[in-house]
């Protein structure tokens, strides 16, 4: 609390943390624009019985359950992200940007971003409302006209790019990443309506049973265990020590220290969730659009792949197998044990018993594979967590949200590490 209080007391920290709140309080004004033609009841009830468009709202900061002009949040950035550090394995030129050019490099990486997210916001944006259109058997989009279609494809690619900017404003103050906290943000608003929901469903007309109260007791257990275990896996990492060897340069005297390599256990965060849901939801898109062929063949065979796609059983094992999956491929991208090994040889430096080089890099993908497979089934586990919760339970109100968990831990732990860096950095200035 002391800590708190004297955070408070700089001026310059106080005003920036209440900036950054004006801006996630705009962000959740805007998710609360409405596009006319949709039935919002039938929308929420969708959305409930089905996981992965419920994890779609979750990214969208609730944005999808009040068909906003931000429906589909930050999604499309995230996925020009992930295309462009994919591309910058294959062009060449991307990978020099990335590598060699600095911070007008990264700039304009993010400038490319920026660019590619404006027709991907367009085209989730159709995808998805025609996904709606033909889910579930409800009327949840009416039919559109050709204006009703620009002016809906218009506001929500507007909105998106609006949305984007508030979050690079918020990454300018320095309080945390303005993307996280803005999905941060969204999560942290569903809150008293999940408790809610959660409270009707476990009371009657004389309140909650017994029953219900140890089935109450026992989700919050559950979830402060859960949590813990975010805490646990998001901060656990593997320090490989490294040495550096002295060198004489002139009259100075350089090296000689002994450091460390930290492994992370989850090295890719939420994109690997991210990926498997954008690959589950492609079949069943692309179901749908031929469930109504005329040719008989075709239109039974999308209906028996819609219908796969929808089971919770086989739903839940193929988004635990593609999320591991995606973890490892994510992982070896971000990290690149033959490049970290060269630089450290460039530098001088060794890990002790190791020959720098080819040994090193061997030594080094051995414990990434070993660490990622810890990380890669812990994501899986995060990831199905909902519908274990509720093979339990028997009910879909206590859904304890894996994914919203992990994004939450690990928003705040970033928001405390920058807060405590920039505390530190004062104290030192007083000094």
């Amino acid at each position: 609390m002391s800590r708190l209080a004297q955070l408070w007391k700089v001026r310059d920290l106080r005003n920036r943390i209440i900036i950054v709140a004006l801006l996630l309080v705009a962000t959740r004004i805007l998710a609360h624009i409405p596009i006319p033609g949709i039935e919002l009841t039938n929308l929420r009830s969708l959305l409930n019985s089905n996981q992965l468009l419920g994890l779609f709202d979750i990214f969208s900061g609730g944005g999808l359950s009040n068909f906003s002009i931000i429906m589909l949040g930050v999604g499309p950035y995230i996925t020009a992200t992930i295309i462009i550090q994919l591309l910058t394995i294959i062009v060449p030129k991307l990978a020099e940007l990335q590598k060699e050019g600095g911070e007008a490099g990264r700039a304009k990486l993010n400038q490319y971003m920026r660019v590619l997210t404006v027709p991907l916001t367009a085209i989730q944006a159709y995808g998805t409302i025609v996904l709606l259109s033909r889910s579930g058997g409800l009327s949840v989009v009416a039919d559109f006209t050709a204006f009703q279609w620009f002016v809906s494809l218009l506001s929500i690619t507007t909105g998106t790019m609006i949305l984007l900017w508030l979050g690079e404003m918020i990454s300018e103050f320095k309080i945390g990443n303005g993307v996280s906290l803005i999905i941060f943000a969204g999560i942290v608003a569903r809150i008293p309506a999940v408790v809610q929901q959660g409270y009707v469903s476990l009371s009657d007309a004389s309140g909650i049973s017994p029953t219900n109260l140890v089935t109450l007791l026992s989700y919050l257990i559950l979830g402060l265990i859960v949590i813990s275990g975010v805490v646990m896996i998001t901060e656990a990492q593997r320090n490989i020590p490294v040495s550096y060897a002295k060198r004489v340069r002139g009259n100075k005297m350089y090296g000689g220290v002994n450091t460390h390599l930290p492994l992370r256990v989850n090295q890719a965060g939420v994109i690997p969730i991210i990926f498997a849901i954008s690959i589950l939801l492609f079949p069943g898109l692309i179901a749908n659009f031929f469930s109504g062929a005329k040719t008989e063949l075709v239109a039974n065979i999308a209906t028996a792949i819609n219908n796969f796609f929808q089971n919770q059983t086989y739903n839940s094992i193929m988004y635990f197998v593609l999320v591991v999956a995606f973890t490892y491929f994510y992982t070896a991208i971000v990290f690149n044990p033959d490049e970290i090994s060269d630089n450290i040889q460039k530098q001088g430096g060794f890990i002790p018993g190791l020959r720098p080089g080819s040994q090193t890099a061997d030594f080094l993908y051995k414990v990434l594979n070993r660490i990622t497979l810890v990380g890669a089934l812990f994501l899986g586990l995060i990831a199905v967590l909902p519908n274990i919760v509720q093979i339990f339970t028997h009910t879909q109100a206590l859904t304890l949200g894996g994914t919203g968990l992990l994004i939450v831990v690990s928003v705040v732990i970033e928001i405390m590490k920058q807060v405590q860096a920039q505390m530190v950095m004062r104290d030192y200035e007083d000094f």
